[in-house]
């Protein structure tokens, strides 16, 4: 059965992979906690090079607390994001 979830993405500065570094494990432990609460179903970089990051979460609510917790957000490496609805209607 078609679900409906939001998508979120990132698109982050030209430097990231020089930058992100000391905000890394902050960031993948977010991911992970949330990940671990049914929060956050997908999450990964997109790009060659990166140059986005690509975030499938249950719900607004879950989108705009992920939004402000992140330390990437927190350490200006995001640029700008979106976020909409997805309906998924072949899940891994």
């Amino acid at each position: 059965m078609p679900e409906t979830v939001q998508l979120l993405i990132y698109d982050y500065v030209p430097d990231i992979l020089e930058r992100r570094g000391p905000h890394r494990d902050g960031h993948l432990a977010l991911i992970a906690r949330l990940h671990e609460a049914g929060t956050m179903l997908m999450a990964g970089a997109a790009g060659d090079p990166v140059d986005k990051g690509v975030f499938v979460l249950r719900d607004t609510d879950a989108v705009e607390a992920f939004i402000a917790e992140d330390p990437y957000v927190a350490a200006g490496l995001v640029a700008g994001h979106r976020a909409e609805p997805w309906l998924v209607v072949t899940p891994l």
